[in-house]
């Protein structure tokens, strides 16, 4: 007997990854009368900025803001999607540096309150020498010892840099540093100081989670006409002339697609010989579920300290204001690794009661709090890792999609970029932009949003 024939279906626009970017501009591809196909191999929307029940608790999968920098469009279209849950939150988070708290965004007078005396001193020795350093090679390392000075690499930058891309500082490119440091001079420190003293720092959150935005952007997909498809039907296996084959057989033909999966994987589905060495870090966030109304006041906790696994401490229920259970919080845990790492390979309690541990040693002991439940979820492609030469690698990647000219990457790990939330979407509504009225790509007006892309610099 002949197996029966996959099924094969036909959209204008075949959007593969429903995260945030994907899943804005299947939208907008659905209101301007286009079919659409999402494909996604997960059970859920959402990607890296979903939200889940952990204790009863909507949590996000790490810490996410959206910033006060989105552009007004897209502010304007998750504002009519959210209404009120839109909520716009005052920032409140430390940096832990030595034992000791610092908070952040950075205040002039609590810097000089709480850091030690020598750090104090030699931070200002390197404001005031700024301008005679130069960087003497283009690296990680030397843009921030050129414009922050050798004490804020040492003591902050540096450890930060290796815990979250396993590499040293000298081992990344500069670029890494262009990009993901909005601060880079002692002028721009002080700037954000003084806007700061007029105006408190603040963000935008939904009321159910971060994850809100993407599942509001998957509705009104929905409503407009697209398709979802999870799981099997959802997992891309290759891309050939424009047929989008998925792991149950099912074929789309697609007038375009627009992708947001890591583009070195969108590269060996359209070429399968392709091969690169764009690298990523993965994430283990460890949940904990304690039994207090909230643990401290702050929103986020950074700890650069290498003697730690620990990267940062969120906790979700100081992101907003909504329907919490009254006497109990979550904490998230950020723990950097690889794929198949020690840390990665870690038994889930384990985990967690060295995340306990650890936040004792660095000065946020869990005294008095009764531990109730833990929960580990596994990351596998949280930052790009910008090592020198990877730009060759990133351009070897884009040359293999040339074959392809209805097929477009976009989103963060669609260009390999360590943007924001706010950055993935101006690159969703580009990418819909630049479909045509033919139905066809518009290389050149997507040539120049990428132009504009390259100007992205992470929000703090």
């Amino acid at each position: 007997m002949n197996p029966a024939p996959a099924s094969t279906a036909s959209a204008d626009v075949v959007v593969i990854g429903a995260g945030p970017a994907g899943l804005a501009a299947a939208w907008r591809a659905s209101v301007r009368g286009l079919s659409v196909i999402v494909l996604e191999r997960s059970a859920q929307v959402g990607g890296m900025a979903a939200s889940l029940m952990v204790g009863g608790q909507r949590v996000d999968l790490g810490s996410h803001r959206l910033h006060p920098a989105t552009p007004a469009p897209i502010l304007d279209a998750i504002t009519r999607l959210l209404g009120a849950d839109l909520q716009r939150r005052r920032r409140n988070g430390r940096i832990v540096l030595r034992s000791r708290f610092v908070r952040f965004p950075l205040s002039t007078v609590d810097l000089l309150a709480n850091l030690p005396r020598d750090m104090v001193a030699g931070l200002a020795i390197d404001t005031l020498t700024a301008p005679l350093r130069k960087p003497r090679a283009d690296t990680y390392a030397e843009v921030i010892r050129a414009g922050l000075g050798p004490v804020m690499l040492r003591e902050f930058y540096g450890p930060y840099a290796r815990k979250l891309w396993g590499l040293g500082p000298d081992e990344l490119a500069g670029e890494l540093a262009r990009r993901r440091v909005a601060a880079r001079s002692p002028a721009k420190i002080a700037q954000r100081l003084l806007m700061a003293r007029r105006e408190p720092p603040w963000f935008f959150y939904p009321r159910r989670g971060f994850g809100q935005i993407t599942e509001a952007f998957a509705d009104a997909a929905a409503r407009a006409g697209a398709q979802i498809r999870f799981g099997a039907s959802g997992t891309v296996t290759s891309i050939d002339a424009g047929t989008v084959k998925a792991l149950d057989g099912s074929c789309v033909e697609a007038g375009v697609v627009l992708s947001t999966i890591p583009i070195g994987v969108l590269a060996r589905l359209v070429s399968p010989a392709f091969r690169t060495r764009l690298d990523y870090r993965g994430m283990v966030l460890v949940y904990l579920v304690i039994d207090c109304p909230r643990y401290t006041e702050f929103d986020a906790h950074y700890v650069p300290d290498p003697g730690t696994i620990i990267s940062r401490l969120s906790e979700p229920k100081n992101y907003r204001e909504g329907p919490d259970p009254p006497d109990r919080t979550v904490l998230c845990a950020e723990v950097p690794c690889i794929v198949g790492d020690a840390l990665w390979n870690q038994q889930d309690q384990a985990l967690a009661e060295r995340v306990v541990d650890e936040l004792a040693s660095v000065g946020l002991p869990l005294v008095g709090q009764r531990l109730s439940g833990y929960h580990v979820v596994r990351l596998p492609t949280v930052y790009p890792v910008y090592r020198r030469g990877f730009e060759n690698e990133l351009a070897a990647a884009e040359a293999a999609l040339a074959s392809e000219p209805r097929v477009l990457s976009f989103g963060r790990a669609g260009l390999f970029t360590p943007d924001n939330t706010h950055h993935a979407l101006a690159m969703a509504w580009a990418a819909v932009d630049s479909i045509g009225p033919d139905g066809e790509i518009d290389r050149a007006r997507w040539a120049v949003a990428r132009l504009a892309f390259c100007d992205h610099v992470v929000e703090d």
